[in-house]
C-alpha cells in the first residue's frame, strides 16, 4: 500500500457527508475545512424539511459550537463567505431513495460532481425502536450505496459502522466482513426482505390496536431486542448495523467500499483542541453519575479491558483510509469491502478499574458543586461482579424500602420526589439499562486492528503528515488523558 499526501488528496474534491450534525461528522467536516481550505465542496446531508430549516439546524448544532472556534479565528472576517463557498447543505433523509433530496437541480449536481461519499448517519441508541433503527442503519446504508453507484465520478464509499457488530464474542475479534444471512449464533433464516416485512407487520398490528404512541414505541423497542437476540446480537443497534454491513458487502459491485469500525468514541485527544465532547456518550454516563454523587455501585469486571478511542483519531483514520483506498477505484473489481477496526484494546489496553481510579482522583481534587452550593463528596464505588449480585443490591437498597409504599404522597415518596409508581418505574428503567449494557460490562474481547496498523505503517513510510493525521493509540497516556483532557471536557461540556 502506497500513500501520498492526505492534504493533497483532499484538494479540489467534492465530498458528501451524511449525518452531518452528528458528533463524529462535525469533527470530520471541521478537520477538512481547517487543513485543506482548497477542498472544492462539502455536501452535508441532514434531516430537515427545507433549505432554511437545514441552515438553521446546521448553524445551531454545528457552526455555533465551540468546535469551530479555531476555524472561525483562522478565517476571521472571511469565515461566513468561506463556509458558503465550501459547504452546501442538503436537506434529505437516507431512509429514502436518492437520499430524499427533493431539489432536482442540486441532485443532478451531486451525482455529477461527488468524488467520495462518507456515510455517518445512524441511530446509535441501543434501545431504539426496531422500525427506526432498521430504516436508518440497514435500509439507510442500502440507499447510500445505491446513491453512490449513481455518482459519475465516485471513487469511494466510506461507511462508519461499529466494532460492536461482533456481539459478545471473546478473544481476538478479526477485521472480517459479515455476509448476508450470517448470524452470530448459527441460527438460520436471517433475510433482510423478510426482516423488513416482519417489522412492518408488527408495526401494523400495534397500530391496529389503537395503542398510544408511547405504547407502540415501547413495544417496538422490545421487538427490536427480541429480533436481535434471536440471531445472537445483544441489542437492536448492533444488529441493524451488522445488517447494514451485509447490504454493502452483497450489493457493492465494482464500487470501492471501506467499512470503518470504531470502538467507544471519546473526547478529542488533540484537535481542534483537547477534550471536545458532545452529549453523554457511553462511558460518560458513569462519570456524570459518579461526579454528581449518584453512582454508588458499579457492575462489571474491574480487570476487563474497555476499548476507547478519541474522536479525532477516528476522524484521522477516516481521512487516511480515504486517500489509501480511493486511488484503487479503477482496479477495484469485485474485491470485498476493506475493513478497519479503530480502537485501543490491542495496541494500548485500558482497564475498567483504571477508569474507576481516574474518576475518584479527579472528583476528589475537583468536586462538582451541587445546586445547594456544596461540594459533592465522592467515595469508593461498590463493585458488583455479576448480574445476580446487582439484583440483590438493587432489591436491598431500593425494592425492599419501596415494598408496602402503595399509597402516593407518603413521606418517603415525597422525599424522593415521586409516587410509588414513579419510583418503581425508575428502578425498572435502571434494570433495563443494565441489561442492555451487561454484554459490554463483562466483555472479554479485544479488537484486532491489523488493517489499521498497516494503514499507519504505510502512512509513516510514505511520509504522510503523521503529525496532522495521527491515529496511533500507543501515543496515549491514559492517566494523563482521562485526568487532564477527557474528564475535564465532560465536566465542562456535558455536566448540567
Amino acid at each position: 500500500m502506497e500513500l501520498g499526501s492526505v492534504v493533497q488528496f483532499l484538494e479540489n474534491k467534492n465530498i458528501l457527508v451524511t449525518g452531518a450534525t452528528g458528533f463524529l461528522a462535525k469533527i470530520f467536516v471541521e478537520k477538512i475545512l481547517r487543513v485543506q481550505p482548497n477542498v472544492k465542496k462539502l455536501y452535508l446531508l441532514l434531516r430537515a424539511p427545507d433549505a432554511k430549516s437545514a441552515s438553521q439546524r446546521f448553524h445551531n448544532e454545528a457552526i455555533a459550537k465551540d468546535l469551530f472556534r479555531g476555524l472561525r479565528e483562522k478565517m476571521g472576517g472571511n469565515f461566513v463567505s468561506f463556509m458558503s463557498e465550501k459547504v452546501t447543505l442538503v436537506p434529505g433523509d437516507i431512509t429514502f431513495e436518492d437520499l430524499g433530496v427533493k431539489d432536482t437541480k442540486l441532485l443532478e449536481e451531486m451525482l455529477r460532481e461527488i468524488d467520495v461519499v462518507v456515510n455517518s448517519a445512524a441511530t446509535t441508541n441501543f434501545d431504539e425502536r426496531y422500525d427506526v433503527a432498521f430504516q436508518l442503519n440497514t435500509i439507510g446504508a442500502k440507499n447510500v450505496l445505491n446513491f453512490s453507484k449513481k455518482c459519475a465520478n465516485i471513487k469511494l464509499l466510506l461507511h462508519v459502522s461499529t466494532a460492536y457488530v461482533s456481539g459478545e464474542k471473546a478473544g481476538l475479534i478479526l477485521e472480517k466482513p459479515y455476509y448476508m444471512g450470517e448470524t452470530l449464533n448459527g441460527v438460520s433464516g436471517l433475510d433482510l426482505d423478510t426482516e423488513e416485512k416482519i417489522m412492518e407487520e408488527r408495526l401494523s398490528e400495534l397500530q391496529a390496536k389503537e395503542l398510544t404512541e408511547r405504547e407502540i414505541t415501547l413495544a417496538m423497542k422490545d421487538f427490536g431486542i427480541q429480533r436481535a437476540r434471536k440471531y445472537g446480537w445483544p441489542n437492536t443497534y448492533v444488529f441493524t448495523k451488522a445488517m447494514g454491513e451485509m447490504v454493502l458487502g452483497q450489493m457493492k459491485g465494482n464500487l470501492p467500499v471501506v467499512l470503518l469500525r470504531p470502538t467507544i468514541i471519546t473526547s478529542t485527544y488533540k484537535e481542534p483542541f483537547p477534550g471536545w465532547v458532545e452529549g453523554i456518550r457511553t462511558i460518560d454516563s458513569l462519570a456524570v453519575g459518579y461526579g454528581k454523587g449518584r453512582l454508588t455501585c458499579f457492575l462489571g469486571d474491574p480487570d476487563s479491558i474497555i476499548d476507547v478511542i478519541p474522536a479525532d483519531m477516528v476522524v484521522n483514520s477516516m481521512l487516511v483510509a480515504m486517500e489509501a483506498n480511493a486511488k484503487h477505484a479503477a482496479s477495484a473489481g469485485d474485491d470485498e469491502v476493506v475493513i478497519y477496526q479503530v480502537g485501543s484494546s490491542v495496541a494500548n489496553p485500558l482497564k475498567y478499574n483504571w477508569i474507576q481510579d481516574y474518576g475518584h482522583r479527579y472528583f476528589t481534587r475537583h468536586p462538582w458543586i451541587g445546586k445547594d452550593g456544596k461540594a459533592v463528596i465522592v467515595g469508593k464505588v461498590t463493585v458488583l461482579s455479576s448480574m445476580a449480585s446487582f439484583r440483590r443490591y438493587m432489591a436491598i437498597r431500593y425494592l425492599l424500602p419501596l415494598k408496602g409504599l402503595q399509597v402516593a404522597n407518603t413521606a418517603f415518596c415525597q422525599f424522593f420526589q415521586g409516587t410509588y409508581s414513579d419510583l418503581r418505574r425508575k428502578v425498572n428503567f435502571v434494570f433495563r439499562l443494565v441489561e442492555l449494557y451487561e454484554p459490554y460490562l463483562f466483555f472479554k474481547g479485544v479488537y484486532d486492528d491489523i488493517n489499521t496498523e498497516k494503514l499507519r505503517m504505510a502512512a509513516k513510510e510514505g511520509g504522510v503528515e503523521t503529525d496532522l493525521f495521527y491515529f496511533d493509540p500507543k501515543i496515549i497516556n491514559w492517566e494523563d488523558y482521562f485526568l487532564n483532557t477527557h474528564i475535564p471536557g465532560v465536566v465542562k461540556r456535558v455536566f448540567k
